[in-house]
């Protein structure tokens, strides 16, 4: 069952834009700008990258502030999480003391995340009725 390290975060990123697809906007896209600032200090406390942990902190704090007009920044800032999970799975501490696969997971996670967030962070709903509206040619309904 070793392909469920790989396959469970793509569930757990899913789920995550599932379950704050519930939250109305406006709040939806300043919550998820609240959500990657604290993502950039998820390893403040033992990440095993010294001063450059406060430094990535610092980049997604910028990040998230312009991810509460954007939700193009907020992708963005997940995307940087991604590889600074890479980093940590490769040569640093992993996000979850008790799992060495932690960090690896968080950056399979985190770039669903980042799609459903480059998406507009749309509802299901949304999603699906952008979806389905007929091909248009020339301004008439193909």
């Amino acid at each position: 069952m070793e392909y469920l390290q790989y396959i469970a975060p793509i569930g757990i990123g899913a789920a995550y834009a599932l379950l704050m697809s519930l939250i109305h906007e406006p709040h939806r896209r300043r919550v998820n700008a609240l959500m990657i600032a604290g993502a950039g200090a998820t390893y403040l406390s033992g990440g095993g990258m010294g001063v450059w942990e406060l430094a990535f902190a610092a980049v997604l704090v910028y990040v998230a502030y312009r991810g509460l007009d954007s939700w193009t920044f907020i992708g963005i800032g997940w995307l940087l999480h991604t590889a600074w999970d890479i980093v940590h799975h490769l040569n640093g501490h992993p996000i979850l003391p008790f799992d060495h696969g932690s960090s690896l997971g968080c950056a399979i996670c985190d770039p669903v995340i980042a799609l459903w967030c480059f998406s507009g962070g749309r509802t299901p709903r949304e999603l699906f009725r952008r979806a389905k509206r007929p091909a248009t040619i020339q301004g008439q309904t193909a």
